[in-house]
């Protein structure tokens, strides 16, 4: 491998982790190690999410994305958008009004721990599986430059490792050390992907770009009737995308522990509606890298190119046709977009395992040196934990990026609905919320695992368990969280009839003045 590309990777390499380090070094406190004090500048709290969700999923599978779905994709970054804009007005104010530390606090203190705790567990399965697949996303492309040039490395043991460097620094330095990471990190692959387009520009003939339109690879809008089986169709994406990010940015532990992160209630709305706008213009970035690639691939589909899937486009460009400097450039922000998620994953999950079961279930007061001890304990044990998880997927021949988005969807339709149901169902119980909540995660998984619809047509097919194929497709999983929204709301909302309609807020405010004064 030439020595430049070498050299950038592992100054990149030794580099983060130290930097990691340095920033954390002074974690003193619980508070400190899960919210930063809630000290931390939104600009970079906005950056660090877009960070903590893009991964490599998007910088590996994005641009391959063109080769079937053309700009498509923007549908659900614009719906995106929408569901931020709403989580940051409807949601976020929750969690600042009870100073949480989680997410799920908000459901503790609404319905009780037994919620808190379903949801937390919730959380922490879902995670492990999506982010095991983002992890093993991160090794696809360090093992074709290791095959390239002769060396054996199986996945496991490339997942290990980048597992071992992403812990130095999440192990020690807390959300402090996870968030300016992300920003040094978020930097480095958004400037490999400009680095990219120059270097295509230069390679592309005269008119590539009409070359591109000509085949419908700049196609915007995906006007088809399909709206059940096209997850990229204008309604889809938008209504679909606005309350996916909803479920994603409002009611899951990664990402909300960065916002809380922040300094005052506005500077977390500020941070979550901008990362929707930057990581619109991310996603934009990335599809032009891959329209670009379609014409220099001589306008040939993935099999043409005798590739396993559209995943392996960006990478085989990477090593075989960037120039030298730029390629290590690039492949150190692919190593980045993996560390950076992988971090924040860590650091969530120790949080909401602290906070949300170790003190709801053991009901000790624990010192603040005892829980910061333990944040890193945690943080430790699934680091373990991912690496084992990340694994399991070194066979998958489909698309990470959707195999990622398909995972959450089993999950972030009850989670979110059990938000909802608390904050719009007034009378609703735990018990009530609880039911509602099994009840959507089983049903989620017959519709994901079992409905079937026509590809060609849209049409509704029937039940069938059986491996999609063919015309035989699934519901595409953009409609997953909203879905799982609407069963939650009803079976809670049915639930709660059983209960006598409470006092108005003002009515319940004077009630427990009188009880406190008696």
């Amino acid at each position: 491998m030439r020595t430049l590309d070498i050299a950038i990777i592992i100054i990149y390499l030794a580099a983060m982790p130290l930097i990691g380090v340095l920033v954390g070094r002074k974690q003193k406190s619980a508070s400190d190690y899960f919210v930063g004090e809630r000290s931390l500048p939104w600009f970079a709290v906005t950056l660090s999410v877009v960070a903590t969700e893009t991964s490599t999923l998007t910088v590996i599978s994005t641009p391959g994305l063109v080769f079937g779905n053309a700009f498509t994709f923007l549908s659900l970054a614009l719906g995106y958008i929408v569901g931020r804009t709403i989580a940051a007005f409807v949601l976020l104010p929750q969690y600042f009004k009870g100073n949480m530390v989680s997410a799920y606090g908000f459901l503790g203190k609404r319905f009780g721990k037994g919620l808190q705790g379903t949801a937390s567990l919730t959380f922490i399965v879902t995670r492990l599986l999506a982010e095991g697949v983002r992890l093993f996303a991160g090794a696809i492309p360090i093992k074709i430059i290791l095959d390239h040039f002769g060396v054996s490395m199986s996945y496991p043991a490339i997942v290990v490792i980048l597992t071992a460097l992403t812990l130095l620094y999440a192990y020690v330095g807390g959300i402090k050390a996870v968030v300016w990471v992300d920003v040094i990190q978020l930097s480095l692959y958004l400037g490999g992907a400009i680095a990219a387009i120059i270097v295509l520009a230069n390679k592309l003939p005269d008119g590539w770009l009409s070359m591109a339109r000509a085949d419908g690879k700049l196609d915007l809008w995906n006007l088809s009737l399909h709206i059940w089986t096209s997850p990229y169709m204008l309604i889809t994406g938008i209504v679909g995308g606005a309350v996916f990010s909803m479920a994603s940015h409002g009611s899951d532990q990664l990402i909300a522990q960065r916002l809380l992160a922040t300094k005052s209630l506005r500077d977390g709305q500020k941070a979550l509606i901008g990362s929707g706008i930057i990581v619109f213009v991310q996603f934009t970035l990335f599809l032009v890298v891959g329209a670009m690639l379609w014409v220099f691939d001589g306008r040939k589909t993935v099999t043409q190119l005798g590739m396993q899937s559209a995943d392996d486009v960006f990478s085989r460009f990477i090593i075989d046709d960037l120039p030298v400097g730029i390629s290590g450039l690039l492949i150190a922000g692919v190593l980045a977009s993996t560390m950076g998620a992988l971090a924040s994953a860590l650091n969530a999950l120790s949080t909401s395992t602290v906070a949300d079961l170790y003190q709801k279930f053991t009901k000790r007061n624990a010192s603040d040196s005892k829980l910061l001890r333990h944040g890193r304990v945690w943080t430790l044990v699934w680091a373990v934990v991912f690496a084992v998880f990340a694994s399991m997927f070194s066979s998958t021949k489909n698309s990470v990026i959707e195999l990622g988005l398909a995972i959450v969807g089993y999950t972030y339709g009850a989670l979110l609905g059990a938000f909802v149901l608390g904050l719009v169902v007034r009378r609703a119980r735990q018990a009530d919320a609880i039911v509602a909540f099994v009840a959507t995660v089983a049903v989620m998984a017959f519709v994901i695992l079992g409905l079937k619809f026509s590809k060609t047509t849209g049409a509704f097919i029937g039940v069938d368990f059986s491996k999609a194929a063919g015309d035989n497709v699934a519901l595409a999983f953009p409609w997953y969280p909203l879905l799982g929204v609407l069963i939650t709301l009803v079976v809670g909302g049915l639930m709660s009839l059983r209960h006598p309609s409470p006092p108005p807020p003002e009515e319940a405010a004077e009630e427990e003045a009188v009880a406190k004064v008696a």
